[in-house]
């Protein structure tokens, strides 16, 4: 079926914004993919079908990146054998083949994916730790006190073990270098004080949709968000979850407002509480953004330097540019511009 007029362009206007950001963060297979399916959606295809009548919006949806994930499990499960011969690592068809092969792949599958979508996409991106990692150092820095980590829209919590990561930052490295995930960020600028004594007295975490990395259907999800191009990014996100599984990491089912509000209750004496997110700010409502700025503030008029408050935020402040790194400390609600980073961590220059 086809969406009436304004639905169908505006679901053709989330796939080119997609497939923009695909290219521009190297992932050209997956940019051919969606290109692939947009053509298929607007000839009227098995796809038109399947999400011609989206009742949200398709681009705050992410539907072309609910469609690419679930064409990746299907591959990710061998159930797509035909799909799977023209993904990475093989050589990519021309855009004829490819479109005949997506247009098969619909039509035998329509039910799977129609089930795969109704799920808002989970990539719980790791990359991002080494993006946030200046931040954490600088409130370890300057408060001297062990960090009480609270992360909203933590997916499956794999960026709560931030500190269980190992990072090189150009010439310097911070962490353990035998830990299970490895970043490697192209980075520019200064550095952040990397002799600053770390210690993470508690973690915890909340998301609309946690995904339980105990549960194989729930962690296929997660690696089918992952871009089929960037191997090194499925490497960590595998890394990150055997080290989440080992380490027994849970987030609890909230939205922010509500967990913000019972977390900031009472100043926790003798640690740094820090309220810390990543790329999902763009994805709150403003309703809830502005419960949770008000409690933040809230809490910020009760921090002492023997409970301080800190705000760290990796996240788009301008549709079409990289995300920025902020920092607001309490007492005294300093406010920071740390670095500019692409949206999976991959480069990053240090501002702060």
């Amino acid at each position: 079926m086809h969406a009436d007029p304004a639905i169908s362009a505006a679901i053709l206007g989330a796939f080119q914004t997609q497939v923009k950001w695909c290219e521009h963060l190297e992932a050209p297979f997956t940019a051919a993919l969606l290109r692939a399916a947009a053509r298929e959606f607007q000839s009227g295809g098995k796809l038109a079908e399947i999400i011609g009548g989206w009742p949200g919006d398709p681009k705050a949806d992410l539907l072309p990146l609910r469609i690419n994930g679930a064409l990746n499990a299907l591959v990710l499960t061998g159930t797509a054998p035909e799909l799977a011969s023209v993904y990475p690592p093989h050589a990519r068809p021309d855009e004829a083949s490819l479109q005949t092969i997506l247009a098969s792949v619909l039509r035998q599958h329509g039910d799977f994916i129609r089930r795969f979508i109704v799920s808002p996409p989970q990539t719980n991106e790791v990359g991002r730790s080494a993006a946030l990692l200046g931040g954490f150092l600088e409130i370890a820095a300057a408060t001297k006190l062990p960090l009480r980590l609270l992360e909203i829209g933590a997916s499956a919590g794999l960026n709560l073990l931030w500190d269980r990561f190992f990072y090189r930052l150009g010439d310097a490295s911070w962490g353990d270098p035998a830990a299970p995930v490895q970043l490697a960020p192209a980075w520019q600028g200064s550095l952040p004080p990397l002799t600053a004594p770390v210690r993470v007295a508690e973690r915890t975490g909340c998301d609309l949709f946690p995904i339980d990395i105990a549960d194989p259907d729930q962690r296929l999800r997660l690696r089918a968000y992952m871009w089929v191009d960037h191997t090194e990014r499925m490497k960590r996100l595998d890394g990150a979850i055997a080290l989440a599984r080992r380490e027994g990491v849970t987030v609890e089912r909230s939205n922010a407002t509500a967990f913000v509000q019972r977390q900031l209750a009472t100043p926790r004496q003798g640690t740094a509480t820090v309220l810390y997110h990543s790329i999902m700010w763009n994805y709150v409502s403003d309703e809830d953004k502005a419960a949770v700025t008000n409690l933040v503030r809230d809490a910020a008029g009760r921090a002492t330097p023997e409970a301080p408050l800190a705000w760290l935020r990796f996240e788009l402040e301008e549709a079409g540019t990289n995300p920025v790194v902020n920092l607001t400390l309490w007492p005294g609600g300093l406010d920071r511009r740390l670095a500019v980073a692409s949206p999976h961590g991959a480069t990053i220059e240090w501002v702060g």
